[in-house]
């Protein structure tokens, strides 16, 4: 995904506040072997870019002064409650070094699964992304977790999503292998069972 910036000269509170008012949003590229350099960017375009998945988890190309370098979204300063972005951050990335980065989550087969079809179950998606390490080419744009053997009152681990080749978890010590799915009863359901069960020592109505 292309990025077109432009180079930005002044800093300070009132440079940006010009900046935005010209429908322009500040942003800054680091990393690598070359130097930090402040940006600027049409505030609309960016704007629409930041509702884009894959804008927050793959390469982009990013063109600054006619030249283009890789780089990685790494952080956006939002308006406390504007519809405004205030600030970007791109990292550079070196196509030989590993790089660490959270993937979005696409969860698929879940009305196939028994859960739902047998026992009415409700699938509760308890993380939406994960952190990967991977080098740069290899990075993907999501992971697919697949649903469709999901069991009721049964789970799915981080450790159980299928990596493409080259990718690696990167799983905190904490959480060595947290859930990211659920199978679950519905609360009402649960209730409903219980009520409609004979009390101890009753007969049951013919």
């Amino acid at each position: 995904m292309k990025v077109v910036a432009f180079e930005r000269n002044l800093q300070g509170t009132g440079a940006s506040r010009r900046l935005r008012n010209a429908g322009k949003t500040t942003g800054i590229v680091y990393g690598g072997n070359a130097e930090p350099k402040l940006i600027e960017l049409d505030h609309n375009a960016l704007w629409h870019a930041l509702k884009k998945e894959v804008f927050h988890s793959s390469i982009l190309e990013l063109e600054v002064a006619g030249k283009t370098e890789q780089v990685l979204l790494r952080d956006v300063q939002y308006h406390p409650f504007k519809q405004l972005v205030l600030h970007v951050d791109f990292q550079r990335v070196d196509a030989n070094k590993p790089i660490h980065v959270k993937v979005p989550l696409h969860f698929v087969g879940a009305d196939n699964a028994p859960a739902v079809k047998l026992n009415a179950n409700i699938i509760s998606h308890v993380v939406t992304e994960l952190d990967i390490s991977c080098l740069p080419g290899k990075l993907p744009e999501f992971l697919e977790v697949d649903l469709s053997k999901l069991a009721a009152g049964a789970s799915v681990h981080a450790k159980d999503i299928a990596l493409p080749a080259g990718v690696e978890l990167t799983l905190h010590v904490a959480q060595e292998n947290p859930v990211i799915a659920l199978a679950v009863q519905p609360a009402g359901a649960a209730s409903d069972e219980a009520a409609a069960a004979p009390a101890e020592g009753e007969t049951p109505a013919a």
